[in-house]
């Protein structure tokens, strides 16, 4: 990895709703990669949430209706939620899983994965 890089990608990737700036791990970036080598996709991913910090995590809590959980792997930069344009979201869901890196939890009505390098499961 290239540290200078990799703290781009830190800030890109930072609380959309605080500014702060977490640290990504590289893993994460991985577990992308992955996906789209099993999609066999090129494209860039569109990042809908990367890190979170946890003020911002406890406030969604409070207004997605039970949506966000409360120990987020976002808010430890081991996240991401997710959509690959012209990739239908069941394939992209689909690839995640059969890579059986960590979590994944489809949210077609909100167009998007999450992708974590957490325990393996599934939502």
């Amino acid at each position: 990895y290239v540290d200078e890089s990799l703290g781009r990608l830190n800030r890109f990737l930072r609380d959309h709703y605080s500014g702060e700036v977490g640290v990504i791990d590289p893993q994460v970036f991985d577990l992308m990669h992955g996906v789209q080598q099993a999609l066999g996709a090129d494209g860039a991913f569109e990042i809908i949430s990367g890190y979170r910090c946890p003020a911002t995590n406890a406030t969604l809590r409070g207004t997605r209706g039970g949506g966000v959980a409360k120990q987020s792997l976002h808010m430890q930069g081991r996240a991401m939620d997710v959509r690959l344009p012209g990739v239908p979201l069941d394939e992209l869901r689909d690839a995640a899983l059969s890579l059986r890196a960590g979590g994944v939890g489809y949210y077609a009505s909100s167009r998007f994965v999450h992708l974590d390098n957490g325990r393996v499961r599934s939502w």
